[in-house]
């Protein structure tokens, strides 16, 4: 079936994800499920402001047994993570981050170097998940923008408010008809519902962290 569902607009892209060739996940740890896989895809649907309903169209899955997944009754087979994390925008690597040396309650607060969860975009533009999940009221990004690249030519805007501090490079921005640059240091914040885009003119890599409340992963209408 299609996946009906718009593509995923990220703050720091418009273009989309990559779809990779491989998920890299082991089929072993798809078939010993977790339990939070439920609330990862929950928290990960309503962040896409997507309904059950909607998410059950691009996916061909029935209403219920979706509600069942996000409840943890029922465990999706692997078929129906694949066609979950690609209706989501995702790959099924998404669902599991990498094991870390932590008690399990400290999962839901910390989020180690090595266990980011990231999306790479066809702009080359990759977005780090600093937050443990989607499921609070603010998500943090370590957004890297190699050379060249932009969020798109036209502005955009959405629900919420985002903020962040620009680590290494230059970040231009544009809110309204305002265009800044941001240097090393340089912070800023506005409402997402002021249009809006970014780009790095440079012929380096820019490194941003971004705090986005709501939870958004944006798609184009």
């Amino acid at each position: 079936m299609s996946n009906d569902l718009p593509k995923v607009l990220r703050p720091s892209n418009v273009t989309g994800c990559l779809d990779d060739a491989e998920d890299r996940v082991n089929l072993r740890d798809v078939l010993d499920l977790d339990p939070r896989v439920g609330q990862e895809i929950r928290g990960l649907r309503k962040a896409r402001d997507t309904t059950i309903a909607e998410l059950g169209k691009a996916t061909g899955l029935s209403k219920g047994y979706l509600s069942q997944i996000e409840r943890g009754i029922s465990s999706p087979s692997v078929k129906a993570l694949h066609s979950i994390s690609r209706a989501l925008g995702v790959t099924i690597s998404w669902f599991f981050p990498p094991e870390t040396d932590d008690h399990e309650e400290l999962r839901d607060i910390v989020v180690r170097a090595h266990a980011r969860r990231t999306l790479s975009f066809e702009s080359g533009i990759t977005d780090e998940l600093l937050s443990p999940n989607l499921d609070k009221t603010i998500e943090l990004l370590r957004c890297t923008f190699p050379a060249g690249s932009e969020s798109g030519a036209e502005p955009y805007n959405h629900r919420g408010e985002e903020a962040g501090i620009v680590i290494s490079g230059r970040l231009d921005l544009w809110v309204d008809e305002q265009h800044m640059q941001l240097q090393e240091g340089d912070s800023f914040a506005f409402s997402s519902e002021r249009p809006h885009r970014y780009a790095n003119l440079t012929d380096r890599d820019t490194v941003v962290i971004w705090a986005i409340s709501p939870p958004t992963y944006w798609h184009l209408g």
